[in-house]
């Protein structure tokens, strides 16, 4: 088993890489996964963990046993916090294998429910998004034309996991229209234009929910190609709330309108 004491291995710098830079993780085919929780959602979610780094005093013996074919990397706590994005994750940081998240890997069901996001940029909101998608327990969740790479570690942490138990697929706008009229699924583009009251519209088929950022709202492109642009009505002072609430709101009135179906 390999030991590394020195912040200035190279190994622990590339890892430094991974961390900091979209590009690096993008080349590498690789990301950053902390703490025990996080990378046994990783697992289930079979992605592939290529090392393992731990601090001996921190880890249990049997959770090793999970990764018979990784490399194992004893490492001293100076090198765990120079390499930690964040303190609280047990002394455990995983390397593994990013996935191959194009539409065409996607497999939907009969009366699909999906959530789509446009142009989210912050990566707090898209983690937001993959627990409202989970706790929802929705079909697939979409990022349309992204602007954060899905991989970050604020994604990942803000996620608590969850960017491992659902099924994601990244394209363009355009794109991800084709391939939800291809598949015969209803598109509902959360916006104020033209728009009806969201609970009057009936989700029970398959169905895409769409929302995009607070600030600007949807693209025009999904406002033309929805079956129908909904909003949530608003009974206060100002015209928008948080994009993972509003998204929450509709998916859960999807869930309860299949459920009474």
């Amino acid at each position: 088993m390999k030991q590394i004491t020195s912040i200035q291995n190279p190994f622990i710098k590339n890892i430094l890489k991974l961390q900091e830079k979209a590009r690096e993780r993008k080349s590498q085919g690789l990301f950053l996964i902390e703490g025990k929780k996080e990378i046994e959602m990783a697992l289930k979610g079979n992605y592939e963990i290529t090392s393992l780094l731990f601090v001996a005093d921190k880890i249990d013996s049997n959770f090793l046993a999970y990764f018979p074919t990784s490399e194992l990397i004893e490492i001293s706590q100076d090198v765990y916090h120079k390499v930690a994005y964040r303190s609280s994750t047990e002394g455990t940081i995983a390397v593994a294998k990013t996935k191959n998240l194009s539409l065409s890997k996607c497999k939907l069901t009969k009366n699909s429910l999906i959530l789509v996001a446009e142009g989210i940029e912050k990566p707090g909101n898209i983690g937001a998004l993959l627990r409202t998608s989970d706790a929802a327990n929705i079909d697939a969740f979409f990022i349309a034309s992204p602007k954060s790479d899905i991989y970050n570690p604020n994604i990942i942490r803000s996620s608590v996991g969850c960017i491992f138990t659902n099924q994601i697929a990244i394209g363009t706008s355009e794109e991800i229209i084709v391939f939800l009229k291809e598949n015969n699924v209803q598109i509902f583009a959360a916006t104020l234009q033209n728009s009806n009251e969201y609970h009057k519209e009936n989700y029970t088929k398959s169905a895409a929910i769409v929302v995009g950022t607070e600030d600007t709202g949807l693209t025009e492109i999904w406002r033309d190609n929805a079956t129908q642009n909904i909003n949530i009505p608003m009974h206060g002072q100002i015209d928008s709330m948080n994009v993972s609430v509003a998204a929450a709101i509709i998916l859960f009135e999807a869930k309860r309108q299949r459920k009474s179906h």
